[in-house]
Formats: structure tokens, C-alpha cells, sequence
């Protein structure tokens, strides 16, 4: 974007930093890593009262009732209902509903019974690097090489958090477990960027979010008995993790994956795993290694090699044409 000042320069504004039209994105990535962070803190909380299927199910009933609340206000106030997706549309989208909120959560939440929390988001952490193989192969997004890069540094920082707050206690149905959590998380996202082709980001969280309660039914008389001898605490934090890391943090992903490459949006949840040591530290009172903010500091280093443009210093081509003594066209 170019605008002339009053003695006819011509200033790049693509220098100097994040665009309006990138802003909002990059925000609605930024509110999903938060959340989706504060999610592993949550689930460890619930963890004492709650098994992994009755934490699975009692989240995703509180974030369909939540989306559907979301879905009604929007019909309500523009007067237009839902669009629905038809045909394979709709059968693919409920497919990656009971994908991504059934069985990523209860193999998530599965494998953490057996691993420690650094092992744990060492192998969950495996997903961005296949959404990046799986975006290039399958979407067209290529393999950058500055992507590729970001990615290895990230995953370098998430090694690092591992063995810092790794307990040494290796269970192999736990790796299995978090290695299908891994390779869900990584396919389920990769489809969801063609999905949204034909479907609006709310409309398809909120199916994909329905799918998911459905696919976990049968967990609920588990969560029922749980209910009744669980703290208030660990009860409204299960309601919490269904709130925000469930709707509101997979409708802003939803929205960024419209706007962003898959491979991209990817590599910025490198961030997770650093932040979670943090809230861990603030909320659990959990004292981190040292060696725990080297490998956040590797992620954040290796997030902003991955995803941050690249400042053009390059001048206008426009600005070395206009005749003498014209001024330079300016652009909004």
C-alpha cells in the first residue's frame, strides 16, 4: 500500500509492520493459542474428579450450547438462518466434527494419564509439522523454506519443555494415544481449510461441535455419576474449557484458517506449549525448570521466524515513473 506525502515521496506502508486487513487474523489466531493453552491447564485441573470420556463429553455439551446461542443471536439480528452444507459438504464437515471434538479429546485427554505433561505436548506437538507436510502435498500451499525453518526451531523449543518437565515415566498406549491425538489434530485441520470453501466458519464449528457431542454420548452416565461426587470447581472448569478453548477458541481458528495458510496458522500454535509452562507457573503454582524458558524462548523465536512477513524495503515501481512535476497517485 502506497500513499503520497506533500512533497510527492511515496511511502511503502509495507514496512512498517502488520496491515489492517492482516490485523484481525492474526487476533483471532492470537485468542485461539491463548485459549487453546489455557485448555491444558484446565484439563489437568478437572483430571482429579473427571475421567477423559466424561471430561470429553461434558466440555463438548457446554460449547454446542454455547455455538447454538452464537447461531441463534446471528439468525436473529441479520434475520437470515444458518446456511447448511449439503450432500458430501455436510457429511465431511460432521465427520471432522466427531474427529476433531470427539476423538482428539478423549485420545488427548487419554494419554495424559499415562505421560507426563512434557511428553505429552512433545508428541501432540507433532501435528503443525504434518499440517504443513499435508497443506503443501494436498492444498497447494508448497513448502516454504522460511516455513520450514520456524517449524524446526519451534519443535526444537517444544523438545526442550519436554525434557525440562519430563517425570521419565514412558507408557507406550500413552505414546500411542498421543500420537493419534497428533495425527487427528493435524488431518482434521488440514480438512477443515477445504471445508471452509463451502461453509462459514460459525456454521461449521457449530455442526462439527454437535458431531462431536453426539460421537461422545455414550460417556455421558460416566459423567453423570463424576458430576455427583466431583468439587464445584473442577465441575464449572469442565463448563469453562466447553466456553472458550471448545467454542469460542475453534470459531476464531475457524475464521484465522479463512484468512491464513494452514501451514501458517500451524506453526503460530508453537506458542502453546511455552505458554502453558507459564499459566501452569501463575494458576497451578507448578515452578518450572530454567531449562523450561530456553524452549518457550525457542518457540517464540521459531513462531515469528515461521509466520512474520518479511519488511519490504523495496521502493514503488510507480514512484520512479510518474512524469515531472506530476504528483505520485496515491492509494487507500
Amino acid at each position: 500500500m502506497t500513499m503520497a506525502d506533500q512533497d510527492g515521496r511515496v511511502t511503502n506502508h509495507a514496512s512498517t509492520g502488520i496491515s489492517p486487513r492482516h490485523a484481525l487474523p492474526v487476533l483471532a489466531a492470537s485468542v485461539t493459542i491463548v485459549l487453546w493453552a489455557s485448555a491444558f491447564v484446565g484439563v489437568r485441573a478437572a483430571g482429579h474428579d473427571y475421567s477423559p470420556g466424561a471430561l470429553t463429553v461434558g466440555r463438548q455439551i457446554a460449547g454446542s450450547i454455547v455455538l447454538t446461542g452464537i447461531v441463534l443471536a446471528r439468525a436473529v439480528f441479520t434475520g437470515r438462518a444458518p446456511r447448511l452444507p449439503k450432500g458430501r459438504r455436510l457429511l465431511g464437515v460432521i465427520v471432522w466434527g466427531m474427529a476433531w471434538f470427539g476423538l482428539y479429546n478423549i485420545a488427548l485427554n487419554s494419554a495424559a494419564q499415562y505421560l507426563d505433561a512434557g511428553t505429552t505436548a512433545l508428541i501432540v506437538n507433532i501435528a503443525p509439522v504434518l499440517i504443513a507436510v499435508l497443506a503443501g502435498l494436498m492444498l497447494g500451499e508448497g513448502f516454504p523454506l522460511r516455513l520450514g525453518a520456524g517449524m524446526a526451531v519451534a519443535f526444537a523449543g517444544v523438545a526442550v519443555i519436554a525434557i525440562a518437565t519430563s517425570t521419565g515415566r514412558h507408557d507406550l498406549l500413552g505414546v500411542g494415544l498421543g500420537v493419534v491425538a497428533a495425527v487427528t489434530y493435524a488431518c482434521s485441520a488440514t480438512a477443515q481449510k477445504r471445508l471452509l470453501e463451502g461453509v462459514d466458519a460459525l456454521t461449521m464449528t457449530w455442526i462439527g461441535c454437535v458431531a462431536g457431542t453426539v460421537a461422545t454420548l455414550p460417556f455421558t452416565p460416566t459423567l453423570v455419576r463424576e458430576t455427583a461426587t466431583a468439587s464445584s470447581t473442577s465441575t464449572l472448569v469442565v463448563v469453562l474449557l466447553g466456553v472458550f478453548p471448545t467454542a469460542i477458541a475453534f470459531l476464531t481458528w475457524g475464521y484465522a484458517l479463512t484468512q491464513m495458510k494452514a501451514g501458517q496458522l500451524a506453526a503460530s500454535t508453537y506458542v502453546i506449549p511455552a505458554l502453558v509452562v507459564l499459566f501452569s507457573w501463575l494458576i497451578l503454582s507448578e515452578t518450572p525448570a530454567a531449562l523450561s524458558f530456553a524452549g518457550g524462548a525457542l518457540c517464540l523465536v521459531g513462531v515469528a521466524i515461521a509466520t512474520l512477513r518479511r519488511r519490504s524495503t523495496k521502493p514503488d515501481d510507480r514512484s520512479t515513473t510518474k512524469p515531472p512535476g506530476e504528483r505520485a497517485p496515491s492509494s487507500v
